[in-house]
């Protein structure tokens, strides 16, 4: 056969079944001291309102799944976005057979992965104590289920509503449950419901309910209390299927019902999951990579299922077809989009930019999202899930806006409202929801040009660093809106920065009140002035102006030798602002980079920065680096937290050989393909095409490139390039080329060149 044909024949048959790629599993082999990722299996569609998930950990465990546990709870409708978050609105359906088992450590029933079947859009598994295997498919606000249970005469689904307020009511007429669950972990009105409809398609011969303290209430149809359930029971033939076609709403029962009616309808339920199944593999294939190594495709598009997960959509479609949305803010049911379930302190970095280049569509819904928020509740949110949560710092919702509004992708009629967001969040210290929101320490920032370390504001240096990026940002945008005093005032405020910078060290460091840098000081310490990081990782926190930040060290030699010195040292650590070594410092730890901890946020743009001072080469090897050693398609396969996608945005980007070090500058920086091609469709109808040729695995140095057939000799790329369609053509090599992308023309945007 024709070799070139061959080829040909293997990337249609990839293109036609991505989705068999991806592994919902890739980070579920996970603990509270060691993170491999931090996630579960969401069964899902793309920012879907609801998933579903297996449940092998009790009800309120943030670590809902567990790779290593052997037992399962239920099928649980989940919203979580982290185990350290946790969730709200859950319940669970369990099929069991026998002797009618209902609390949750009696009815968990033994299982293996190996009769099991994980997939975005469906999951099977056999549960062995009950003899019957469990289906799901999802839709954005509903699910279908299907048990197939042997023969008996006591089959039984138990529909747990979870506790913190639950109710359930049972209609065996219309082969119905319906109710409430209440649950949640914060950021909720007092008038929070997850209503929920499930209609079975065969007849109940047995109908209980349970009350709090799991007291069985027998042939009841009705419960309501502080944690209920229900339980319908039938005989059944071996082989028997039940269907279970179940949807939720927070606005009503009636849009709950509305909701089922809309997305499944009299839809099957090998109907119900081909839509899935064509949903994903829509998505999946906006992006169609080539490699002969099938565990780097598999780990690619694993990834990129977790970044088409979040924000979640919180909007539903009334009666009329009109989008509304139940506030979590001010508990009124609202016109137009509202997205949530998302730390903008991790997703600002790779999502967002994500989703500026494959989805300014959705992008635009999501910044119509947020200027609702500022309307519901008078601030912009920062960790919302539902509504304002008090976790993370920083002030990430402005790159998020700023980078959408450079790009087109914020709605006009919000453009001034969120600039007027952004300025509040910039200036007002008072009458802020949660410490996360707005800017704490906002009139220490304003006045000294930082956040003092000794006002008992905790993180103080990682909060001045990112209120400097922050407010770079709002400069741009104001500059862009035509307010150009406002936009000078806002460049000023963004070389903040500088004044953390410690000249004896050549590192940020937490400052007093009085001007003198706190002591004693130790650059490996995590937390204290410092997120989740110690010195050695923030300092390199200054996105819009790594030049400055270059001068400050002394030139680019200094500034090599840091970056360098960063990965030469061994993996040693102070962990006493903690009190033990937090997950983050372990991971860490264990992988052998040195003093490199990618399995957290603030560095993982630091690699990227070798292209600022001239030495590109050192970027391309780090890169392929930890493409190809920290992330595997497996239960262990991150090297950290996911979360909501940043951790696989990062992976994403730069396995198509770019990344976004400083969103709102319109620049992606150039790393390395891991792929031999990547070809993106775009929302525009354009395609750009990226080529890597003798890129095999000890190649990961750029020799040449050549863009839309010119010579390509830049270490960044525009985002606007991209948009454009065309073609970008890399001959790898592998030894490093010292000569590419070192010249001043080649260097990504710093402000301090402007």
């Amino acid at each position: 056969m024709n070799p070139k044909i061959e080829k040909e024949d293997r990337q249609k048959d990839l293109e036609m079944s991505l989705l068999e790629h991806v592994n919902p599993l890739m980070g579920t082999d996970s603990e509270f001291s060691l993170s491999n990722g931090n996630t579960y299996p969401a069964i899902a569609m793309p920012w879907g309102m609801n998933f579903w998930t297996p449940m092998t950990a009790k009800m309120g465990d943030g670590w809902t799944y567990n790779y290593d546990d052997y037992k399962i709870r239920g099928i649980k409708q989940t919203h979580q976005p982290s185990p350290w978050v946790n969730d709200y609105a859950a319940f669970s359906l369990m099929p069991v057979t026998g002797e009618l088992k209902f609390q949750e450590d009696e009815r968990a029933s033994w299982f293996s992965h190996k009769s099991e079947t994980v997939r975005p859009d469906y999951y099977s598994v056999y549960l062995a104590d009950y003899d019957v295997i469990t289906e799901v498919t999802p839709t954005e606000r509903a699910a279908q289920f299907k048990f197939t249970f042997p023969e008996t005469d006591s089959a039984y689904v138990v529909l747990d509503a979870f506790n913190e307020g639950s109710m359930v009511k049972i209609l065996p007429d219309e082969r119905k449950i319906i109710g409430y669950c209440r649950n949640n972990s914060g950021g909720v009105p007092e008038n929070f419901h997850n209503y929920f409809v499930a209609q079975f398609d065969t007849d109940f011969e047995l109908t209980h309910t349970w009350g709090d303290n799991w007291k069985l209430k027998e042939n009841t149809t009705q419960s309501e209390g502080n944690h209920v359930g229900a339980i319908i029971g039938f005989k059944t033939k071996r082989g028997q299927k039940v269907h279970v076609k179940v949807a939720s709403s927070f606005i009503s029962p009636e849009q709950a019902q509305l909701n089922l009616d809309r997305e499944i309808s009299s839809d099957t339920f090998d109907q119900t999951r081909q839509k899935a199944s064509s949903a994903w593999e829509k998505e999946l294939n906006r992006i169609q990579v080539t490699s002969d190594n099938l565990d780097d495709i598999r780990t690619f598009y694993s990834c990129l299922y977790r970044v088409l997960l979040f924000p979640r959509k919180f909007y539903e479609l009334d009666k009329d077809n009109k989008v509304v949305h139940y506030s979590p803010y001010n508990g009124k049911v609202e016109s137009g989009y509202m997205f949530t379930d998302n730390g903008f302190w991790d997703t600002f970095r790779a999502v967002f930019p994500f989703f500026n280049m494959m989805y300014p569509t959705l992008n635009s819904q999501i910044m119509e999202g947020l200027a609702n928020t500022y309307k519901e509740s008078g601030w912009l949110p920062e960790w919302a899930s539902p509504g304002h949560r008090d976790v993370m710092i920083g002030s990430n919702s402005a790159p998020i806006i700023v980078d959408a509004f450079l790009q087109g992708n914020v709605p006009e009629k919000d453009k001034s409202i969120l600039l007027e967001a952004l300025l509040k969040n910039a200036t007002v210290e008072e009458g802020r929801p949660e410490t996360s929101v707005g800017r704490e320490g906002v009139d220490y920032y304003n006045d000294l040009g930082y956040v003092p370390y000794d006002v008992d504001i905790h993180e103080n240096a990682a909060r001045t660093l990112e209120y400097a990026y922050a407010d770079f940002t709002i400069a741009r945008m104001a500059k862009t809106m035509g307010k150009d005093s406002l936009a000078e005032m806002y460049f000023s405020k963004s070389m903040n920065y500088k004044n953390l910078y410690d000249s004896s060290t050549k590192l940020m460091r937490g400052k007093n009140k009085d001007g003198n840098f706190q002591s004693p000081f130790n650059p490996l310490k995590w937390g204290d002035a410092f997120t989740e990081g110690n010195s050695l990782h923030y300092t390199w926190s200054v996105f819009h102006d790594v030049q400055g930040l270059i001068n400050l060290m002394g030139g680019a030699n200094e500034f090599t030798k840091m970056l360098d010195h960063v990965f030469e040292m061994p993996p040693i650590f102070d962990d006493s602002y903690y009190g033990f070594t937090i997950h983050e410092i372990r991971e860490m730890q264990i992988m052998n980079m040195g003093n490199y901890a990618h399995g957290n946020q603030p560095i993982q743009h630091m690699i990227y920065l070798y292209n600022y001072a001239g030495q590109p080469w050192k970027t391309q090897e780090k890169i392929r680096e930890v493409l190809t050693k920290l992330y595997t398609p497996t239960p262990d396969g991150y090297c950290g937290d996911e979360d909501n996608g940043q951790t696989s945005a990062w992976y994403v980007f730069s396995a198509l050989g770019f990344y976004p070090v400083a969103p709102a500058t319109d620049q992606f920086v150039i790393g390395g393909p891991l792929f031999d091609e990547a070809k993106l469709h775009l929302d525009n109808g354009n395609t750009f095409l990226i080529k890597a040729n003798e890129n095999g695995k000890g190649s990961p140095y750029i020799q040449i490139a050549n863009l839309n057939g010119t010579n390509f000799d830049q270490t960044w790329l525009g985002v606007e390039t991209i948009q454009k369609g065309g073609e970008l053509i890399f001959e790898m090599g592998s030894e490093p080329n010292t000569n590419w992308g070192i010249s001043v023309e080649s260097v990504p945007y710093s402000l301090s060149n402007e």
